[in-house]
């Protein structure tokens, strides 16, 4: 706990520590639209289990819709799989959508602290789009948080719109692969109390970037995560034939804004347009 604490502390400030001006923000929207074509792009969200022995007199706090015992870490993660947020710790009962509703990320967005750029045009275009992350269909739909149309008798624009979404968002499925992978603590059960859990998970997560930034052919070495081939058809990386971290369980996320639904109306547009399309779209749909 002492090496775990310690490495926390020497990395977090310089390689976990969330963005907080416009010009980091916007350095990683421009990484979105560059390597995956999904403009105003802060970060894909997503949460997954890991899973603990759990506490004494604990009950079924802990126990989630697999059966298991865990606690869940929610992340953001940028367009080169680097973890720009973390939240770890909230009992694995509860859904993606609660782990959200309950989190500081959601609070600094709220409150509008987290410094996101400006709304500004969509490229090529004159039609004003916010800042965003992007999340599976457990997350709310808002402003500044876009999500796939349900999965339910979607015209063929819908469907591009999921395609491009589901595209971008790739980034933090591969990202929890890597440190499953990497970190095998992970892939077994963790036979500690919660908090030296969340000990344990912040030094990986600090140590995941660092690697990144400083080793990343060695840690992430080609062929180890989601690619495409010349036909933009996905090439599963090498992680994912040892295993990966479970999903949380959906949950109810309910009642979206106009402003929202009007959002993603506008991108659907986009992505069809001129302006936004990719020459490969439609043969993914």
């Amino acid at each position: 706990m002492e090496t775990c604490t310690a490495l926390t502390c020497a990395l977090h400030e310089d390689y976990l520590k969330t963005p907080s001006t416009e010009s980091e923000w916007k350095a990683i929207a421009r990484d979105f639209a560059n390597k995956w074509q999904f403009p105003h792009c802060l970060g894909a969200i997503d949460g997954k289990h890991i899973f603990i022995q759990p506490p004494p007199k604990s009950g079924s706090m802990y126990f989630n819709y697999k059966s298991r015992f865990s606690i869940i870490l929610m992340a953001v993660v940028d367009a080169n799989y680097k973890f720009v947020y973390a939240s770890a710790g909230t009992q694995g009962t509860v859904s993606d959508a609660g782990v959200f509703a309950h989190s500081d990320l959601k609070e600094a967005m709220d409150t509008g602290t987290l410094s996101f750029p400006p709304a500004d045009t969509l490229p090529g275009t004159d039609a004003m789009m916010p800042h965003m992350l992007i999340g599976d269909d457990a997350y709310p739909l808002r402003p500044d948080l876009m999500k796939p149309y349900p999965f339910r008798n979607l015209n063929t624009n819908q469907r591009i719109y999921n395609y491009r979404l589901s595209r971008a968002r790739r980034v933090v499925e591969n990202a929890f692969g890597i440190l499953a992978n990497r970190f095998r603590v992970f892939r077994t059960t963790i036979c500690l109390d919660p908090d030296k859990v969340v000990t344990i998970i912040f030094a990986c997560l600090c140590l995941h970037n660092y690697l990144r930034d400083h080793k990343s052919d060695a840690y992430v070495p080609p062929g180890y995560v989601d690619s495409e081939d010349a036909n933009h058809q996905l090439v599963k990386g090498a992680w994912r034939r040892e295993g990966e971290l479970q999903s949380v369980s959906m949950g109810l996320a309910r009642n979206p804004s106009v402003e929202a639904k009007k959002q993603r109306d506008v991108l659907c547009e986009y992505f069809v347009s001129p302006a936004g399309s990719v020459s490969w779209q439609e043969d993914m749909v």
